[in-house]
């Protein structure tokens, strides 16, 4: 499993290169709607290879949901912030979503509450994100907040893909949301955006990787971990995407670094691992809980 998170992290930090070398050839929304239906004719074609069954009309309507949230807005909120910010800041923002997913996780998910450790790594997180906003657009925080916003919408998806489709087949799940996304990701490009696309080897590369690999293949293995451990748990796996996008994006793009952006970065880092950082009870409370097992 560790690997396989490990390989999940790479895959997507690398993705936000790809994204940003993606936004030179295409229209920013049309390249989200080329992608990810580029990895759902891949998906429809694992779900008739292995003849999964056509979800319930409750769970089409969750897919729906969460195709809005997690395809068709997520990715309208990333892909026209690249053409403004870094794609290191743009993963930095995205992937924020475990703190607002702890938030959210208090709430509606039973057994994940918040505690003092928690409350300080929100904290320690949202004074990072200030502080990397403000650094890198020189005070104009608009896009920045556009950019964030996509984590929300992510870690409301989550939250739903926890509580009201629980048990669903993660290959289902990932065509159909991503299918309905796709769609809603065609008609905002159709009816907003001056259409670019400049069909070349290098386009069709980035479609592949960013459609099939970073898409159809990495939220399918994020459905199947999200399902097998608790949300917030679950999350801490995406503390390495923002260090990998930063990171490509020096190395590929020859994005600056400055020394006060990577204090921000550590920060956000920082408050996310408290927020899943796991805390022991005191034996007293233990033996409290053991008796309150037994009774």
């Amino acid at each position: 499993m560790n690997w396989l998170i490990l390989g999940l992290c790479v895959i997507w930090g690398f993705n936000f290169v790809i994204m940003k070398l993606g936004n030179d050839v295409f229209s920013p929304v049309m390249f989200a709607a080329l992608r990810f239906s580029f990895g759902t004719v891949v998906l429809i074609a694992v779900l008739l290879i292995r003849k999964i069954q056509l979800p319930s009309k409750r769970q089409l309507k969750w897919y729906v949901v969460c195709g809005l949230l997690q395809t068709t807005y997520f990715n309208i909120a990333i892909q026209v912030s690249l053409n403004y910010i870094s794609s290191g800041l743009t993963s930095v923002l995205t992937y924020s979503m475990p703190l607002f997913l702890s938030i959210m996780a208090h709430y509606f998910i039973p057994g994940e509450k918040l505690n003092m450790l928690k409350m300080i790594g929100i904290s320690l997180g949202i004074a990072g994100l200030i502080l990397a906003m403000d650094v890198q657009t020189g005070g104009n925080v608009l896009i920045p907040l556009f950019a964030l916003s996509s984590a929300v919408a992510w870690a409301l998806s989550n939250v739903i893909l926890k509580t009201k489709l629980s048990g669903s087949n993660p290959i289902q799940f990932t065509a159909w949301q991503m299918g309905i996304g796709s769609i809603l990701l065609f008609l905002y490009s159709f009816s907003f955006e001056d259409i670019r696309v400049q069909w070349s080897a290098e386009a069709i590369t980035y479609l592949l990787y960013s459609g099939i690999i970073a898409s159809a293949l990495a939220f399918v293995i994020w459905s199947y971990v999200l399902s097998k451990v608790a949300a917030s748990k679950a999350s801490i796996s995406l503390l390495i995407v923002p260090l990998v996008g930063t990171l490509c994006g020096v190395i590929f793009l020859k994005e600056n670094l400055q020394a006060i952006t990577i204090v921000g970065i550590v920060l956000v880092l920082a408050g996310v691992m408290l927020v899943n950082l796991k805390q022991s009870s005191h034996p007293v409370v233990q033996k409290r809980e053991l008796k309150k097992q037994k009774v």
